[in-house]
């Protein structure tokens, strides 16, 4: 077997792991369940035909980018040696991680991951047993997809070498087959559950619109009442200004824009309560959009409070891709696709305050 293929596959796993663990952080993914068959391509050395079997694994998404999937699976294959009769079983149980290329209908990913190998080799020649079994690590690099017929169920496939190490007694008429490797092809159907469901902000409370009052009894008419309003500042801001495109850290750029255009005016009139809400193009995942739109409008929220705004005075949402002022082809090249969508990221912000007062 190539030691240096199997080294590289275990360093790979253990990898991906490790910024797994760092990318998820600040996204809502869902978790999933891939039950499904495989057809297993067995090492030379095991001296097998090729065989079936099945898995199940549970999967979580970490990040726009990454997955760890969790499961087992078992396989047989008949012996294939002149004299003999018996089966091959491997049973595996270990942890992979997937690099996902794109979160939209079509997945493809890259994985790799760790675990344990249950080899059993049940043959016999000339009704003499020299089968064995071994339990072993486990290591297993490969690619595949994910496509998805709705929100919640989809398909997956993936194509893996997986690496162990199987024994067999003295007695056997070819050799200890060491370190084997079998190459996996596994079809799953992935049924979702537990989706983060969009957030939907709260519309401003109506203000109550004092009656008009009664006419005097004088001879001489009384004046017109005066019209009075609600007294309402409106913030539309550009999010590549604020933050850069699928970025949530505030730019030396958006932050000028806050001081000289939104703050001022914000202080200089006692506003009742100041709205902001985040607004992301169509462009990946509701689930993402929605938690990027939501976490651009608290940076925006806590960008105002540092400069004096009463914190409960603000309040922030995310409304993700719910509310578009574009309407874009989606067969637009990406690049002619993201411009054309530029409008549709943005913060807006909206201030109000009764002016009934000002009638009285």
């Amino acid at each position: 077997m190539n030691k240096k293929l199997m080294g590289m596959a275990i360093a790979a796993a253990m990898g991906f792991s490790v910024t797994t663990a760092s990318a998820g952080d600040a996204f809502e993914g869902s978790w999933y369940v891939v039950p499904g068959v495989s057809y297993m391509n067995t090492d030379s050395d095991l001296e097998a035909d090729n065989g079936g079997g099945a898995f199940i694994r549970f999967g979580k998404e970490l990040s726009e980018h990454w997955d760890v999937q969790i499961g087992a699976g078992h396989a047989r294959a008949d012996e294939d040696f002149t004299g003999g009769s018996g089966r091959f079983k491997q049973t595996l149980i270990g942890v992979d991680a997937l690099y996902m290329f794109s979160r939209d209908k079509f997945r493809p990913f890259l994985m790799a991951g760790l675990g344990l190998a249950y080899n059993d080799l049940d043959y016999k020649v000339i009704g003499n047993d020299i089968g064995d079994s071994k339990t072993s690590w486990m290591a297993n690099v490969g690619l595949g997809a994910q496509y998805f017929f709705s929100d919640n169920i989809g398909l997956q496939a993936d194509l893996r070498h997986v690496w162990s190490r199987a024994d067999i007694d003295n007695n056997a008429p070819f050799g200890d087959p060491g370190t084997v490797g079998n190459t996996y092809l596994n079809v799953g159907a992935i049924f979702k559950f537990g989706a983060p469901k969009p957030v939907v902000a709260e519309a401003p409370a109506p203000v109550p619109v004092m009656a008009a009052p009664e006419p005097a009894p004088e001879p001489v008419p009384a004046p017109a009442p005066k019209v009075c309003k609600p007294k309402i500042e409106r913030f539309l801001l550009s999010s590549e200004v604020l933050f850069g495109f699928d970025k949530d850290k505030l730019r030396q750029e958006g932050i000028q824009v806050l001081d000289n255009e939104v703050i001022p005016k914000l202080k200089s009139e006692p506003f009742e309560i100041v709205f902001v809400t985040g607004h992301t193009d169509l462009l990946g995942s509701h689930e993402y959009n929605d938690a990027l739109s939501k976490r651009r409008a608290d940076r925006v929220r806590e960008y105002l409070v540092s400069q004096g705004i009463d914190a409960n005075l603000i309040k922030a949402y995310g409304a993700g891709e719910s509310t578009p002022v574009e309407i874009c082809s989606e067969s637009l090249p990406r690049k002619q696709l993201i411009e054309c969508l530029q409008p549709n990221r943005r913060v807006e912000i909206e201030a109000s305050r009764d002016d009934l007062k000002a009638c009285e």
